[in-house]
Protein backbone atom coordinates (compact mmCIF):
# COMPACT_ATOMS: atom_id res chain seq x y z
CA UNK A 1 0.00 0.00 0.00
CA UNK A 2 2.92 2.75 0.63
CA UNK A 3 3.90 1.95 -2.96
CA UNK A 4 1.06 2.60 -4.09
CA UNK A 5 0.53 5.69 -1.99
CA UNK A 6 3.37 6.97 -3.33
CA UNK A 7 2.54 6.35 -7.10
CA UNK A 8 -0.86 8.34 -6.53
CA UNK A 9 0.63 10.81 -5.15
CA UNK A 10 3.01 11.59 -7.75
CA UNK A 11 0.56 11.44 -10.46
CA UNK A 12 -1.80 13.75 -8.36
CA UNK A 13 1.72 15.93 -8.32
CA UNK A 14 2.44 16.03 -11.84
CA UNK A 15 -1.24 16.35 -13.06
CA UNK A 16 -0.94 19.72 -10.85
CA UNK A 17 2.28 20.84 -12.29
CA UNK A 18 1.02 20.68 -15.83
CA UNK A 19 -2.26 22.86 -14.65
CA UNK A 20 0.39 25.16 -13.29
CA UNK A 21 2.54 25.54 -16.51
CA UNK A 22 2.59 28.79 -18.43
CA UNK A 23 0.03 28.37 -21.40
CA UNK A 24 2.96 30.38 -23.65
CA UNK A 25 4.74 27.37 -24.39
CA UNK A 26 1.79 26.45 -27.33
CA UNK A 27 3.26 27.50 -30.48
CA UNK A 28 2.56 26.30 -34.22
CA UNK A 29 3.49 25.93 -37.68
CA UNK A 30 1.34 25.19 -41.01
CA UNK A 31 2.67 23.91 -44.44
CA UNK A 32 0.64 26.07 -47.30
CA UNK A 33 0.73 25.79 -50.83
CA UNK A 34 -1.17 26.56 -54.04
CA UNK A 35 -0.34 24.66 -57.41
CA UNK A 36 -2.43 26.30 -60.20
CA UNK A 37 -1.61 25.40 -63.72
CA UNK A 38 -3.58 26.74 -67.21
CA UNK A 39 -3.70 26.95 -70.96
CA UNK A 40 -3.50 30.67 -72.29
CA UNK A 41 -4.36 31.95 -75.68
CA UNK A 42 -2.59 35.57 -76.90
CA UNK A 43 -4.14 37.21 -80.11
CA UNK A 44 -0.68 39.03 -80.67
CA UNK A 45 2.91 38.86 -79.35
CA UNK A 46 6.11 40.46 -79.71
CA UNK A 47 8.46 41.79 -77.27
CA UNK A 48 9.55 45.03 -75.28
CA UNK A 49 11.88 46.13 -78.04
CA UNK A 50 9.01 45.28 -80.42
CA UNK A 51 11.73 43.62 -82.55
CA UNK A 52 9.72 40.34 -83.18
CA UNK A 53 7.00 40.40 -85.64
CA UNK A 54 3.32 40.25 -84.05
CA UNK A 55 1.91 36.44 -84.01
CA UNK A 56 -0.43 35.08 -81.80
CA UNK A 57 0.16 32.27 -79.03
CA UNK A 58 -1.17 29.00 -77.51
CA UNK A 59 1.01 28.46 -73.88
CA UNK A 60 1.01 26.79 -70.85
CA UNK A 61 0.95 29.38 -67.87
CA UNK A 62 1.40 29.11 -63.90
CA UNK A 63 0.20 30.56 -61.27
CA UNK A 64 -3.12 32.10 -63.87
CA UNK A 65 -5.74 32.47 -60.88
CA UNK A 66 -2.85 32.95 -58.14
CA UNK A 67 0.82 32.42 -57.83
CA UNK A 68 1.77 28.56 -57.29
CA UNK A 69 3.47 28.71 -54.43
CA UNK A 70 4.43 26.84 -50.87
CA UNK A 71 5.25 27.96 -47.87
CA UNK A 72 5.72 27.81 -43.88
CA UNK A 73 3.96 29.92 -41.72
CA UNK A 74 4.15 29.81 -37.87
CA UNK A 75 3.30 31.56 -34.40
CA UNK A 76 4.77 30.95 -30.74
CA UNK A 77 2.53 32.42 -27.52
CA UNK A 78 4.75 34.24 -25.35
CA UNK A 79 2.32 35.23 -23.22
CA UNK A 80 0.51 38.66 -22.03
CA UNK A 81 -1.57 38.27 -25.89
CA UNK A 82 1.79 38.49 -27.03
CA UNK A 83 3.07 36.27 -30.25
CA UNK A 84 6.37 35.68 -32.23
CA UNK A 85 4.83 35.12 -36.09
CA UNK A 86 6.83 34.27 -39.01
CA UNK A 87 6.09 33.04 -42.75
CA UNK A 88 8.26 31.99 -45.65
CA UNK A 89 7.37 31.43 -49.04
CA UNK A 90 8.47 30.26 -52.01
CA UNK A 91 7.04 30.62 -55.82
CA UNK A 92 7.76 28.31 -58.76
CA UNK A 93 6.98 27.42 -62.45
CA UNK A 94 5.21 24.66 -62.25
CA UNK A 95 5.42 23.83 -65.75
CA UNK A 96 9.68 24.05 -65.85
CA UNK A 97 9.72 23.71 -61.93
CA UNK A 98 11.55 27.04 -61.86
CA UNK A 99 12.14 29.32 -58.64
CA UNK A 100 9.71 32.12 -59.30
CA UNK A 101 12.81 34.90 -58.34
CA UNK A 102 15.72 34.09 -59.41
CA UNK A 103 18.21 33.35 -56.49
CA UNK A 104 15.53 33.77 -54.14
CA UNK A 105 14.56 30.95 -52.74
CA UNK A 106 11.89 32.34 -50.21
CA UNK A 107 11.03 35.35 -52.35
CA UNK A 108 7.51 36.07 -52.21
CA UNK A 109 7.85 36.60 -48.69
CA UNK A 110 10.61 35.96 -46.04
CA UNK A 111 9.77 37.91 -42.28
CA UNK A 112 9.49 37.57 -38.81
CA UNK A 113 7.82 39.59 -35.98
CA UNK A 114 5.33 39.92 -33.44
CA UNK A 115 2.02 40.72 -32.60
CA UNK A 116 -0.19 41.79 -30.01
CA UNK A 117 -3.87 42.20 -30.10
CA UNK A 118 -4.28 45.24 -28.33
CA UNK A 119 -0.84 46.99 -29.78
CA UNK A 120 -0.72 45.93 -33.56
CA UNK A 121 1.73 43.80 -35.53
CA UNK A 122 5.40 44.86 -36.47
CA UNK A 123 7.15 42.28 -39.02
CA UNK A 124 11.00 42.82 -40.57
CA UNK A 125 12.08 40.64 -43.67
CA UNK A 126 11.19 40.84 -47.45
CA UNK A 127 7.61 41.27 -47.47
CA UNK A 128 4.89 43.57 -49.19
CA UNK A 129 4.15 47.26 -48.38
CA UNK A 130 1.87 49.07 -46.55
CA UNK A 131 0.59 50.46 -49.87
CA UNK A 132 -0.72 46.96 -50.87
CA UNK A 133 -1.82 45.08 -47.92
CA UNK A 134 -4.62 48.01 -47.07
CA UNK A 135 -5.33 48.24 -50.58
CA UNK A 136 -5.52 44.49 -51.59
CA UNK A 137 -9.03 43.85 -50.72
CA UNK A 138 -10.16 46.32 -52.91
CA UNK A 139 -7.73 44.79 -55.66
CA UNK A 140 -9.15 44.23 -59.43
CA UNK A 141 -7.20 41.19 -58.86
CA UNK A 142 -9.29 39.55 -56.46
CA UNK A 143 -11.63 38.22 -58.91
CA UNK A 144 -10.15 39.14 -62.40
CA UNK A 145 -6.41 37.95 -61.08
CA UNK A 146 -3.43 39.45 -61.52
CA UNK A 147 -2.33 37.94 -64.75
CA UNK A 148 -5.40 39.14 -66.80
CA UNK A 149 -7.40 42.05 -64.74
CA UNK A 150 -4.40 43.98 -62.75
CA UNK A 151 -4.51 47.78 -64.66
CA UNK A 152 -2.35 47.52 -67.45
CA UNK A 153 1.17 46.62 -66.61
CA UNK A 154 0.24 46.77 -63.13
CA UNK A 155 1.54 49.63 -63.25
CA UNK A 156 -0.48 51.00 -59.89
CA UNK A 157 1.24 48.26 -58.30
CA UNK A 158 -2.46 46.65 -57.19
CA UNK A 159 -1.12 42.96 -57.59
CA UNK A 160 1.63 41.17 -55.65
CA UNK A 161 4.42 42.30 -57.86
CA UNK A 162 5.65 44.58 -55.93
CA UNK A 163 7.31 43.08 -52.90
CA UNK A 164 10.43 45.17 -50.90
CA UNK A 165 13.49 43.45 -49.51
CA UNK A 166 14.83 45.00 -46.04
CA UNK A 167 11.26 46.19 -44.65
CA UNK A 168 10.00 47.31 -41.57
CA UNK A 169 6.38 47.43 -41.52
CA UNK A 170 3.43 48.26 -38.85
CA UNK A 171 0.37 47.36 -39.02
CA UNK A 172 -2.02 48.87 -36.19
CA UNK A 173 -5.15 46.81 -34.40
CA UNK A 174 -8.54 47.38 -35.92
CA UNK A 175 -10.16 50.52 -34.10
CA UNK A 176 -13.88 51.28 -34.89
CA UNK A 177 -13.14 49.78 -38.15
CA UNK A 178 -10.36 51.62 -38.82
CA UNK A 179 -6.63 50.66 -39.45
CA UNK A 180 -3.26 52.16 -40.35
CA UNK A 181 -0.11 50.84 -41.50
CA UNK A 182 3.46 52.14 -42.27
CA UNK A 183 6.36 50.20 -44.34
CA UNK A 184 10.08 51.63 -44.71
CA UNK A 185 12.74 49.41 -46.81
CA UNK A 186 16.44 50.47 -45.87
CA UNK A 187 18.74 50.08 -48.90
CA UNK A 188 21.76 50.30 -47.03
CA UNK A 189 23.42 52.79 -49.71
CA UNK A 190 26.28 54.27 -47.86
CA UNK A 191 26.45 57.92 -47.35
CA UNK A 192 22.81 58.13 -48.47
CA UNK A 193 19.26 57.35 -46.35
CA UNK A 194 17.05 57.40 -49.55
CA UNK A 195 18.86 55.58 -52.27
CA UNK A 196 17.08 52.36 -53.18
CA UNK A 197 14.65 52.81 -50.38
CA UNK A 198 11.29 52.31 -50.18
CA UNK A 199 8.58 53.64 -48.04
CA UNK A 200 4.76 53.62 -47.80
CA UNK A 201 1.64 54.55 -45.61
CA UNK A 202 -1.98 53.86 -45.85
CA UNK A 203 -4.91 53.95 -43.46
CA UNK A 204 -8.22 51.65 -44.12
CA UNK A 205 -11.70 51.56 -42.78
CA UNK A 206 -14.01 48.23 -43.65
CA UNK A 207 -17.17 47.99 -41.46
CA UNK A 208 -19.99 45.63 -41.95
CA UNK A 209 -20.73 45.83 -45.86
CA UNK A 210 -18.70 49.10 -46.89
CA UNK A 211 -15.04 49.31 -47.34
CA UNK A 212 -12.12 51.83 -48.36
CA UNK A 213 -8.66 52.62 -48.33
CA UNK A 214 -6.36 55.28 -49.07
CA UNK A 215 -2.61 54.69 -49.32
CA UNK A 216 0.67 56.25 -51.18
CA UNK A 217 3.86 54.92 -51.52
CA UNK A 218 7.66 55.86 -52.94
CA UNK A 219 10.54 53.76 -54.19
CA UNK A 220 13.74 55.15 -55.04
CA UNK A 221 16.32 54.25 -57.26
CA UNK A 222 19.45 53.09 -56.18
CA UNK A 223 21.37 54.30 -58.67
CA UNK A 224 22.15 58.13 -57.84
CA UNK A 225 20.43 60.30 -60.85
CA UNK A 226 18.42 57.28 -62.28
CA UNK A 227 19.32 54.58 -64.37
CA UNK A 228 19.41 51.09 -64.22
CA UNK A 229 17.69 49.22 -61.20
CA UNK A 230 20.30 47.32 -59.03
CA UNK A 231 20.75 44.99 -56.65
CA UNK A 232 20.41 47.88 -53.90
CA UNK A 233 17.19 48.73 -55.15
CA UNK A 234 14.59 47.62 -52.15
CA UNK A 235 11.76 46.68 -54.38
CA UNK A 236 14.30 44.65 -56.78
CA UNK A 237 13.31 40.66 -57.94
CA UNK A 238 16.66 39.48 -58.91
CA UNK A 239 19.61 40.13 -56.68
CA UNK A 240 21.55 39.10 -59.68
CA UNK A 241 20.59 40.86 -62.69
CA UNK A 242 22.81 43.63 -63.65
CA UNK A 243 21.05 45.22 -66.49
CA UNK A 244 17.86 45.81 -64.65
CA UNK A 245 15.85 42.95 -65.59
CA UNK A 246 15.29 42.37 -62.07
CA UNK A 247 13.15 45.60 -61.51
CA UNK A 248 9.03 44.44 -61.27
CA UNK A 249 6.42 46.37 -63.03
CA UNK A 250 8.61 47.27 -66.77
CA UNK A 251 5.87 46.79 -69.28
CA UNK A 252 4.69 48.68 -72.73
CA UNK A 253 3.08 51.08 -70.34
CA UNK A 254 5.89 52.02 -68.40
CA UNK A 255 9.05 50.59 -70.30
CA UNK A 256 10.26 54.20 -71.78
CA UNK A 257 10.35 54.95 -68.18
CA UNK A 258 11.82 52.03 -66.36
CA UNK A 259 15.25 54.08 -65.46
CA UNK A 260 13.30 57.00 -63.14
CA UNK A 261 14.81 58.21 -60.51
CA UNK A 262 12.05 57.22 -58.10
CA UNK A 263 8.47 56.25 -58.66
CA UNK A 264 5.19 57.52 -56.61
CA UNK A 265 2.13 55.90 -56.27
CA UNK A 266 -1.33 57.37 -54.74
CA UNK A 267 -4.58 55.40 -54.60
CA UNK A 268 -8.10 55.32 -53.33
CA UNK A 269 -10.26 52.49 -53.44
CA UNK A 270 -13.37 50.99 -51.99
CA UNK A 271 -15.56 48.56 -52.09
CA UNK A 272 -19.42 47.87 -51.05
CA UNK A 273 -21.57 44.29 -50.42
CA UNK A 274 -25.44 44.40 -51.88
CA UNK A 275 -25.99 41.08 -50.47
CA UNK A 276 -24.55 37.60 -50.25
CA UNK A 277 -24.27 37.37 -53.54
CA UNK A 278 -23.19 40.53 -55.38
CA UNK A 279 -20.44 43.31 -54.76
CA UNK A 280 -18.98 45.65 -56.15
CA UNK A 281 -14.99 47.53 -55.76
CA UNK A 282 -13.94 50.79 -57.61
CA UNK A 283 -10.42 52.07 -57.35
CA UNK A 284 -8.56 55.44 -58.74
CA UNK A 285 -4.91 55.67 -59.00
CA UNK A 286 -2.20 58.36 -59.88
CA UNK A 287 1.05 56.73 -60.87
CA UNK A 288 4.50 59.42 -61.33
CA UNK A 289 8.06 58.33 -62.68
CA UNK A 290 10.18 61.04 -61.74
CA UNK A 291 12.67 61.64 -63.92
CA UNK A 292 17.00 62.32 -62.94
CA UNK A 293 20.08 63.27 -65.23
CA UNK A 294 20.24 59.75 -65.82
CA UNK A 295 17.01 58.11 -66.88
CA UNK A 296 16.63 59.17 -70.50
CA UNK A 297 13.10 61.27 -70.43
CA UNK A 298 13.21 64.89 -68.70
CA UNK A 299 9.53 65.30 -67.70
CA UNK A 300 7.80 63.28 -64.99
CA UNK A 301 5.40 60.79 -66.49
CA UNK A 302 2.15 60.32 -64.71
CA UNK A 303 -0.68 57.46 -65.30
CA UNK A 304 -4.22 57.90 -64.28
CA UNK A 305 -6.18 54.44 -63.55
CA UNK A 306 -10.07 54.29 -62.73
CA UNK A 307 -11.24 50.90 -62.56
CA UNK A 308 -14.22 48.97 -60.70
CA UNK A 309 -15.10 45.27 -60.31
CA UNK A 310 -18.75 43.91 -60.25
CA UNK A 311 -18.27 40.27 -58.39
CA UNK A 312 -21.81 38.00 -58.68
CA UNK A 313 -21.25 34.49 -56.37
CA UNK A 314 -24.64 32.93 -58.56
CA UNK A 315 -24.35 29.64 -56.29
CA UNK A 316 -22.83 28.21 -53.76
CA UNK A 317 -20.03 26.99 -56.46
CA UNK A 318 -20.12 29.45 -59.30
CA UNK A 319 -18.74 32.45 -59.20
CA UNK A 320 -18.81 35.59 -61.92
CA UNK A 321 -17.12 39.02 -62.37
CA UNK A 322 -16.69 41.86 -65.11
CA UNK A 323 -14.51 44.72 -65.02
CA UNK A 324 -13.68 47.77 -67.03
CA UNK A 325 -10.07 50.34 -66.61
CA UNK A 326 -9.38 53.35 -68.09
CA UNK A 327 -5.45 54.83 -67.71
CA UNK A 328 -4.57 57.67 -69.03
CA UNK A 329 -0.94 59.25 -69.77
CA UNK A 330 -0.14 62.95 -69.31
CA UNK A 331 1.05 65.30 -71.99
CA UNK A 332 5.56 65.00 -71.56
CA UNK A 333 8.36 64.56 -73.01
CA UNK A 334 7.08 65.78 -76.17
CA UNK A 335 4.25 63.42 -76.77
CA UNK A 336 1.03 65.55 -77.67
CA UNK A 337 -0.87 62.51 -77.87
CA UNK A 338 -0.31 60.71 -74.90
CA UNK A 339 -1.26 57.26 -74.70
CA UNK A 340 -4.54 55.45 -73.04
CA UNK A 341 -5.26 52.01 -72.41
CA UNK A 342 -9.19 50.87 -72.09
CA UNK A 343 -9.59 47.16 -70.40
CA UNK A 344 -11.79 44.80 -70.20
CA UNK A 345 -12.41 41.83 -68.07
CA UNK A 346 -14.41 38.92 -67.49
CA UNK A 347 -13.65 35.64 -65.14
CA UNK A 348 -15.91 32.13 -64.63
CA UNK A 349 -14.93 30.08 -61.09
CA UNK A 350 -16.33 26.90 -60.11
CA UNK A 351 -15.22 25.17 -56.89
CA UNK A 352 -15.23 21.88 -57.49
CA UNK A 353 -14.56 21.27 -53.96
CA UNK A 354 -13.23 23.59 -50.84
CA UNK A 355 -9.57 23.55 -52.26
CA UNK A 356 -10.05 23.11 -55.99
CA UNK A 357 -11.67 25.05 -58.84
CA UNK A 358 -12.24 25.45 -62.75
CA UNK A 359 -11.59 28.55 -63.68
CA UNK A 360 -11.67 30.36 -67.11
CA UNK A 361 -11.07 34.36 -68.37
CA UNK A 362 -11.16 36.72 -71.14
CA UNK A 363 -9.86 39.77 -71.72
CA UNK A 364 -9.37 42.50 -74.38
CA UNK A 365 -7.53 45.75 -74.39
CA UNK A 366 -7.04 48.46 -77.22
CA UNK A 367 -4.32 51.14 -76.56
CA UNK A 368 -4.10 54.70 -78.50
CA UNK A 369 -1.74 57.20 -78.87
CA UNK A 370 1.97 57.41 -78.02
CA UNK A 371 4.68 56.93 -75.49
CA UNK A 372 8.39 56.52 -75.24
CA UNK A 373 10.54 53.06 -76.29
CA UNK A 374 12.49 51.14 -74.54
CA UNK A 375 15.79 53.19 -73.65
CA UNK A 376 18.22 52.71 -76.35
CA UNK A 377 21.21 54.89 -75.04
CA UNK A 378 19.76 57.88 -76.46
CA UNK A 379 16.82 60.42 -75.69
CA UNK A 380 16.48 61.35 -79.65
CA UNK A 381 13.86 59.73 -81.30
CA UNK A 382 12.35 57.48 -78.50
CA UNK A 383 8.41 58.79 -79.61
CA UNK A 384 6.54 55.13 -80.53
CA UNK A 385 2.39 53.71 -80.72
CA UNK A 386 1.46 52.68 -77.73
CA UNK A 387 1.05 49.23 -77.72
CA UNK A 388 -1.41 46.95 -76.17
CA UNK A 389 -0.22 44.86 -72.68
CA UNK A 390 -2.79 43.35 -70.55
CA UNK A 391 -2.88 42.96 -66.82
CA UNK A 392 0.73 42.05 -65.59
CA UNK A 393 1.06 38.88 -66.91
CA UNK A 394 1.84 39.82 -70.32
CA UNK A 395 4.54 42.35 -69.78
CA UNK A 396 7.37 40.88 -71.40
CA UNK A 397 5.00 39.85 -74.51
CA UNK A 398 2.86 42.54 -75.30
CA UNK A 399 1.13 42.89 -78.80
CA UNK A 400 2.56 43.66 -81.62
CA UNK A 401 -0.68 46.23 -82.36
CA UNK A 402 -2.86 48.59 -80.43
CA UNK A 403 -5.33 45.62 -79.57
CA UNK A 404 -4.99 42.48 -77.87
CA UNK A 405 -7.56 39.64 -76.92
CA UNK A 406 -6.59 36.85 -74.67
CA UNK A 407 -7.75 33.78 -72.59
CA UNK A 408 -7.60 31.30 -70.60
CA UNK A 409 -8.47 28.09 -68.76
CA UNK A 410 -7.34 26.30 -65.87
CA UNK A 411 -7.33 24.79 -62.48
CA UNK A 412 -6.11 25.62 -58.89
CA UNK A 413 -5.77 23.10 -56.11
CA UNK A 414 -4.73 24.77 -52.64
CA UNK A 415 -3.46 22.76 -49.60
Amino acid sequence: MKGFTLTKAAVVAATAFAAAAPAFAQSSVTLYGIVDDSIVYQSSQTNLAKTNPGRSNVKMASGIWAGSRFGLKGAEDLGGGNKAIFQLESGFDINSGQQQFTNAMFGRQAWVGLTNPGYGTVTLGRQYTSYYTLLSPYSPTNWLTGYFGAHPGDLDGLDTIYRANNSVVYTSPKFYGVTVSGSYSFAGVPDSVYQGSTWSAAIQYQQGPIGGAVAFSRINNAANGGGIYNSSSTTINSTAATDGSGQPGVSAVTAGYQRAQAQQRFAVAGGYQFNSAWDISVTYTNVQYIPGVNSLFTDEAVFNTAGTVLHWKATSAWDFAAGYSYTWASKANGINDAASYHQFNLSQYYSLSKRTGLYALEAFQRANGNTLAVPSGTTANRQTAANATIGDGFQSAPSASRSMFAAGVGIIHRF
